[in-house]
């Protein structure tokens, strides 16, 4: 009698996430999404909030990937940074000020993506270290300027990490950690997983960017 209780219950359980996630899904208004129908999407070099200097440039690197998989025509990253550069815009606030208008007739892109980088870097502790990459993101319709999408997405490196029982044993791991972060910027790797959170269409998701006209699969 109890299993079958326990058993009862764990489908009312289930059913009822299902339909939380399924609200959820429903709840976010994509009528402006599909009104714009954006094909290509300009990446703006996204404002640094963190304490990292290379931040800026550590998350721009991954946006293109993810979008591209999602069926977007992305606008060459390390192109269009050299078209502001030769404009005199090296500073992300700068190139974010830029009006739509200006990007219009520069690079002629359906949609404009902002990136705010809330958080970057690894921040170390006595028993363990943290690489984290906290990302929010806006996409603005670049013939209307309406806001058409946002988003926000946190990745950790602590997240797979498996509990270790043993002082000993977590000392030895922090000491090698902070030993092979200051021969890499493991803060690039760890923004892959944030930008592909956030860029990457997921059908449960309350709030996930939708597939674009070159997606393989909708």
């Amino acid at each position: 009698m109890n299993n079958k209780f326990i058993a009862l219950l764990g489908t009312f359980l289930g059913l009822f996430m299902l339909a939380g996630c399924t609200v959820n899904k429903e709840s976010y208004d994509y009528t402006a999404f599909k009104e714009s129908k954006p094909a290509s999407i300009l990446v703006l070099l996204p404002v640094n909030h963190s304490n990292e200097i290379n931040a800026s440039y550590g998350v721009l690197s991954q946006v293109t990937l993810p979008l591209a998989e999602a069926g977007y025509y992305v606008f060459p990253v390390m192109f269009t940074d050299e078209v502001f550069k030769q404009n005199g815009l090296t500073v992300a606030n700068d190139i974010q000020a830029v009006s739509l208008s200006k990007l219009q007739q520069t690079f002629n892109p359906d949609a404009v993506l902002y990136i705010d980088v809330k958080n970057y870097g690894t921040n170390y502790q006595l028993i363990q270290s943290d690489t984290r990459v906290t990302l929010e993101a806006k996409l603005l319709d670049a013939r209307t300027g309406k806001v058409i999408w946002t988003g926000n997405a946190t990745a950790s490196s602590l997240e797979n990490q498996q509990s270790n029982n043993s002082l000993l044993g977590m000392l030895i791991s922090a000491a090698i950690t902070q030993i092979s972060d200051t021969v890499r910027d493991r803060s690039v790797a760890i923004s892959s997983v944030a930008t592909a959170r956030l860029f990457t269409p997921n059908p449960v998701k309350s709030n996930g960017i939708l597939y674009g006209p070159y997606a393989k699969q909708k």
